[in-house]
């Protein structure tokens, strides 16, 4: 049997939250139910944040509502604060990725909040959860962006990245997703921060989420994979980037993900050849987007 790696699809989400044309809601339902078919079990499908600040997602709740009846998927969606996190509740999330900062100077562009702030918020998530009796039904993940670099305040210190994850475990944190929001991190590094947040975390899930933007997000992938890491985040056509990042080339792209874990012996559980044709589609979909990966030009080898 083969070690299984989970790919979550994040370009519903981290992919569209830069995109300038407004995707119609059918759109991104029938884009959850493409890639669902092709063996995605979870998929990040929207944001809830402020419409006025990013009206991409003023759709959330009706995209959350019909993604979380397609059979086998689990839909997950971002949340900014304790404000939008109660609010993912009351729509019914499955799963909530509570997104903060180590990075103070990153934290306060993107959040308007300290760390430690963005910390106390998640608790008060947890808790809420906790006395809604959705202990066991609702999961709680914890996006740590800028884990390897900031693009604001450069070097992030390794020993604040390992005091932040203590305390968000001592939270209640279900998961820890370690992210290169900038695309600042390096193999070396990020086998070395991967490894210690394992340890540290136990039994919790840890997660990676890496950027392309300096084209070492694949480079990351091997790297955490040696380190034990076995669930990713990757976005259709490399789609997304963060708005703090110079030249915001987006996230790895998802095909090219999971041609590398299946030509490394991993299963994924995914139909290449019909996550190819949605990526055809996206293209379809976003005509005037740049769009990234090297597999639909090229074709997987002949030896795959």
């Amino acid at each position: 049997m083969k070690e299984y790696v989970s790919v979550r699809e994040v370009g519903l989400r981290d992919g569209l939250q830069l995109v300038k044309s407004i995707l119609d809601t059918d759109i991104k339902i029938q884009w959850c139910e493409l890639q669902a078919a092709c063996g995605f079990r979870e998929m990040e499908v929207t944001s809830f944040v402020p419409p006025k600040v990013i009206p991409q997602f003023a759709d959330a709740a009706e995209v959350l509502n019909s993604a979380s009846k397609i059979p086998g998927l689990r839909a997950a969606v971002l949340v900014p604060n304790l404000k939008w996190g109660l609010r993912a509740l009351d729509e019914g999330a499955q799963k909530i990725t509570f997104v903060l900062s180590i990075s103070e100077a990153h934290n306060q562009a993107n959040v308007r909040r300290s760390t430690d702030q963005s910390i106390s918020e998640f608790s008060g998530l947890v808790q809420e959860r906790n006395q809604r009796g959705l202990g066991k039904s609702v999961s709680l993940s914890v996006a740590m962006a800028t884990t390897f670099g900031c693009s604001l305040q450069g070097k992030v210190d390794e020993t604040r990245v390992y005091d932040v994850a203590n305390q968000l475990l001592a939270s209640g944190a279900d998961e820890l997703n370690l992210a290169d929001t900038v695309g600042y991190g390096n193999p070396t590094q990020v086998k070395r921060i991967t490894a210690e947040v394992i340890n540290m975390a136990n039994e919790i899930s840890v997660a990676c989420h890496f950027h392309d933007t300096r084209g070492m997000g694949i480079a990351n992938v091997v790297a955490a994979l040696d380190s034990g890491i076995r669930r990713f985040d990757a976005s259709l056509g490399g789609l997304g980037g963060c708005p703090f990042a110079k030249g915001a080339s987006g996230n790895i792209a998802t095909e090219d993900c999971v041609y590398l874990l299946e030509n490394m012996g991993f299963e994924t559980g995914i139909d290449l050849v019909a996550m190819l044709d949605v990526r055809r589609m996206l293209k379809s979909w976003l005509a005037d987007e740049s769009l990234e990966g090297k597999l639909l030009k090229a074709g997987p080898a002949k030896t795959f």
